[in-house]
């Protein structure tokens, strides 16, 4: 069988993640020399924007180190399986690498690393539909195929409250974040071919839902299925509503609803509102009312 390996910042619901047994290399929290925190293991959502909220200085991240992957990989390839291993951007972390690096020291082991120019829930939903095939039978070549479609198709745009984040861990221009902060806006980027780049700004949060999900419409047909994100951090309530408002204007198969975590949190902060969405690779033709409710899956 054909088991996924994916890295922290993919923010599935821990249900999603035990139902499909994909396997989590968690990346690293610093905050100062001294305090360094596994996403997800030792550190969770509301330890760290307390945390975050109380800093002299904003924490790093960090990547796993390749004997984390290895050591994941070498108990999955033991047990008889292939392995898929898809990560966040490389183009915002070493992560890639890491497992690039652990792959190359099992070379009599079928493990194919992808990286995915993406990061968070959209990444999440990559692996989790890659977890779906290889628990149906499908091949290896298949399942690369898909989340290649994927990485291509995802559109994901998102606001925050201040682009300070971002340009303190070095993730955008300062100029950019310099135009944010002044306006007192509420700044909406893309995340494109793996990088953070600025989109619009707009004065507040419920502008940011509108406006986030007119530009998820200007890349899908009318009624046309997809796959989709709402995603959050420390803002569930306009999150929902941004889920709801998707639901209403899309046709979903899958909503995943994710709170960003300490990696993606501490490029971000608080107060991140994020969508994106992907079209559907089945075939319609023989996608029938009864199999598409039964892809529906509503993660909280």
């Amino acid at each position: 069988m054909i088991k996924v390996v994916t890295d922290s910042t993919n923010y599935l619901p821990p249900d999603e993640i035990e139902k499909f047994e994909i396997r989590v290399v968690p990346l690293n929290v610093h905050f100062g020399e001294q305090q360094v925190f596994q996403e997800g293991v030792t550190l969770n959502n509301d330890q760290f924007y307390a945390m975050l909220a109380e800093a002299p200085e904003l924490p790093t991240t960090s990547q796993p180190s390749p004997g984390q992957f290895l050591d994941v990989f070498s108990e999955l390839t033991g047990a008889g399986h292939d392995v898929v291993c898809i990560v966040l951007s490389s183009k915002l972390s070493g992560t890639y690498q890491s497992a690039l690096d652990a792959k190359h020291m099992l070379r009599d082991s079928n493990i194919v690393v992808i990286d995915t120019y993406s990061v968070a829930s959209p990444l999440g939903l990559m692996a989790i539909t890659a977890a779906e095939m290889g628990a149906e039978g499908c091949t290896m070549d298949e399942i690369v195929a898909r989340v290649e479609q994927m990485r291509r198709d995802m559109r994901v745009y998102f606001a925050v409250d201040t682009l300070e984040y971002l340009q303190k861990g070095g993730r955008i221009g300062a100029a950019a974040a310099f135009c944010g902060t002044l306006l007192r806006v509420k700044p909406i980027l893309s995340l494109d071919d793996g990088v953070v780049k600025p989109l619009d700004k707009v004065r507040s949060k419920r502008k940011a839902i509108q406006r986030l999900l007119s530009e998820l419409e200007s890349h899908v047909s009318p009624d046309q299925p997809v796959q989709a994100v709402a995603m959050h951090a420390q803002a569930s309530d306009e999150a929902r509503e941004l889920e709801i408002e998707m639901r209403r204007r899309f046709n979903c198969l899958r909503i995943v609803f994710g709170e960003v975590g300490s990696v993606v949190g501490t490029h971000t902060g608080p107060g991140l509102l994020g969508a994106a969405i992907c079209p559907e690779a089945w075939p319609l033709e023989v996608t029938t009312a009864q199999e598409r409710e039964a892809r529906v899956a509503v993660s909280a």
